[in-house]
């Protein structure tokens, strides 16, 4: 069974793990580290922008095709993942732009993610009841 919906997010998703990937790529390059991070705050702060998205997409994605496959309207996948995608880029605007500290970006970020998922798993759950006889 095709899962366009799903396949939107989950292309968008890999191109802004793309763009992460190669900031740390390039504090990679620059300090010739392989592994982990050295005493740049701004390096550390790229390498946590890029995990934390690596963190959340997998369920997100998943709750997404999953609610997909089970009759979840599509609009309100479109809607829920909308929310996860703009999350994930506020929440790393903020990562970058507040060195890693506070910022209203990685706030708003993070709550639109935790609520994208909450909502998603709502659906899903909700119509698997319906479904049932």
């Amino acid at each position: 069974m095709l899962m366009p919906v799903t396949a939107v997010f989950a292309a968008v998703t890999a191109v802004l793990l793309l763009f992460l990937s190669a900031q740390v790529s390039r504090y990679r390059l620059k300090y010739r580290q392989g592994l982990g991070v050295n005493d740049d705050r701004e390096f550390e702060v790229a390498v946590r922008a890029q995990a934390n998205l690596v963190e959340y997409a997998p369920m997100a994605l998943i709750l997404m095709a999953v609610g997909e496959l089970n009759g979840v309207n599509a609009q309100w996948i479109y809607w829920v993942g909308m929310a996860f995608v703009g999350g994930r880029v506020a929440h790393a605007y903020g990562m970058f732009n507040g060195h890693g500290g506070p910022h209203m970006a990685r706030l708003a970020g993070i709550l639109l993610t935790w609520l994208s998922l909450l909502v998603m798993a709502i659906l899903v759950v909700w119509n698997v009841i319906q479904v049932q006889p």
